[in-house]
């Protein structure tokens, strides 16, 4: 239970310090805050969830129901632009759309056009450009989990649909999509609430959402308890999307023979037909993966020397000494209660368990604020105790220092490691520590000797989430940094906010380079389970 306070804790601390709010400041946050950031968030969402749907459900569908060419090749690389943070596409499309872009210089030189007053493009600074920058590399998720259910769906249902005559468009409107409804939710459940954490993206790209609103009511207007209201609407919002997710899936159970969607024959499409399955299937690729990586190294290869800037490499030693503290303090909280489920097996560790697996669900601006209000008061409270009895001022131990943001990040991605190391867990047996404790090892002796070997991988693959997902979190990390402490999302959000968006890509560059590594590992695991 220790492990679910240090999760809640944060959550709690949120609401106390809202409710300490003078009513003045509240009025006023309600009157002129939260009916416009809410609106915004609310539209943000809703198309969001379209363009993803739209895009994840079709490719998932395309490359696991036909054959065409590319489809292997596509397949893979369609979970690529997770490895993108949402603020770095922000940044690369600006650059990419601008005037001075090479979209808008083709544009001139083909109809020739002198200036921005003689024709009309899309702003990208707008909400639809927000809505596509950030559909672009959130899609995966919807993808990553319909691809899976309808690699798994049984074939009897589509051939049958397809003996009554049905056609493939009818098959997969009326029999695949309503048995992929589970997977779908899933996914654009993580879509939204990805897209709530954002806040590099959206004050880039000129929308006020709840979660910029909380960092412009802490930050720059100095109203702690003001943002303190807002992020407690904001997890009223939260707590509708897992509740709707909750209620989609209630009642959703679909059962399949052996004959999966990866041992059938698929249909071949070609002509036509190919060239539009490849062209849907490469759009989304295009637009969240290769753009914003074109443009970033571009950037990045013409300042080589950049990599040896001191700012750069005191950022990036911050950000591995940040992720990797965070990784191991998350692994090890995430093993102590899948351990204690499975050798417990009591209610109480399954509690447990649930709660500390919530923290994903709270943004990073609404865990910043959570996560400062109790650390600063124990601060204040050692301070305090040491200065009345030994004169001794002790500053910010917690509050002032990385650990925030080890805090931070421990607990909203603890989720991450405790998922990974059950699914260690499950493919172990639970009759090897019955052997082992058979053949006279202890309790202790059967976690070292027998457990802990088994579940390497799972560990490695524990970390290696937590670890990398760190180091792209610029939420939590921009409100909770020490003074004069970067690590590379801040170093590039930093850049990008004076302009400088040719100087944050070697950062950028590295940042994209580290998120490739679990999203190849997630690719490969699937090819795998086939």
């Amino acid at each position: 239970m220790g492990i679910g306070a240090v999760v809640v804790l944060p959550i709690l601390a949120i609401f106390w310090i809202a409710a300490s709010g003078a009513d003045d400041t509240w009025g006023h946050i309600v009157a002129n805050v939260i009916p416009r950031a809410t609106g915004r968030t609310l539209s943000l969402l809703l198309m969001i969830g379209a363009v993803t749907a739209f895009f994840g459900i079709l490719s998932a569908w395309l490359v696991t129901s036909f054959e065409f060419p590319g489809r292997r090749l596509l397949s893979a690389a369609l979970v690529l632009p997770l490895a993108i943070p949402s603020y770095l596409a922000a940044y690369s499309y600006g650059e990419f759309l601008d005037f001075t872009g090479p979209v808008q210089t083709w544009y001139r030189q083909v109809f020739g056009y002198r200036s921005a007053r003689d024709y009309w493009f899309p702003e990208i600074r707008s909400i639809g450009g927000a809505v596509t920058v950030l559909s672009s590399v959130l899609y995966p998720y919807v993808y990553l989990a319909c691809r899976s259910m309808f690699a798994m769906q049984g074939r009897a249902a589509a051939d049958v649909a397809r003996t009554l005559g049905a056609g493939p468009l009818r098959v997969f409107l009326k029999v695949q999509m309503p048995m992929a409804r589970p997977a779908i939710m899933i996914g654009l459940t993580l879509v939204m609430m990805e897209a709530l954490n954002d806040i590099g993206a959206v004050e880039y790209l000129g929308v006020n959402t709840l979660t910029f609103s909380i960092y412009d009511t802490w930050l720059n207007r100095g109203n702690l308890p003001g943002a303190a209201q807002i992020a407690s609407v904001m997890l009223i919002v939260v707590a509708l999307l897992i509740v709707i997710e909750r209620r989609a899936r209630q009642r959703q159970r679909f059962a399949g023979n052996r004959t999966t969607m990866q041992n059938a024959v698929r249909p071949r499409l070609s002509g036509a037909r190919g060239g539009l399955a490849v062209t849907l299937c490469a759009l989304p690729l295009i637009f969240g993966f290769l753009i914003p990586v074109s443009v970033l190294g571009r950037f990045a290869f013409a300042r080589l020397d950049m990599f040896a800037d001191p700012r750069l490499v005191e950022a990036l030693w911050n950000s591995m000494a940040v992720s990797a503290a965070a990784a191991l303090v998350a692994v090890t909280l995430g093993f102590v209660l899948t351990y204690a489920a499975r050798s417990e097996q009591s209610p109480l560790a399954s509690f447990a368990g649930r709660i500390a697996s919530h923290g994903y669900g709270v943004p990073g601006t609404v865990l910043a604020i959570g996560v400062l209000i109790p650390l600063a008061g124990f601060d204040n409270a050692l301070d305090g105790y040491l200065r009345t009895h030994f004169g001794i001022s002790t500053g910010l131990l917690l509050s002032g220092t990385g650990f925030a943001i080890v805090y931070a990040c421990t607990v909203r991605f603890m989720t991450m490691a405790e998922g990974s190391l059950d699914a260690g867990f499950q493919k172990l047996s639970p009759h090897l520590d019955m052997a082992a404790r058979a053949l006279g090892r202890n309790r202790r002796q059967t976690l070292v000797s027998v457990l802990l070997p088994n579940m390497h991988p799972a560990l490695l693959t524990a970390a290696l989430f937590v670890f990398i997902e760190t180091m792209k979190e610029l939420s939590a990390t921009i409100m909770l940094r020490p003074f004069n402490f970067n690590t590379l999302a801040t170093l590039v959000y930093e850049d990008a906010s004076r302009a400088k968006i040719e100087d944050s890509s070697v950062a950028a560059i590295i940042i994209i380079a580290a998120g490739l590594i679990p999203v190849l590992f997630v690719s490969r695991s699937l090819d795998r389970a086939r």
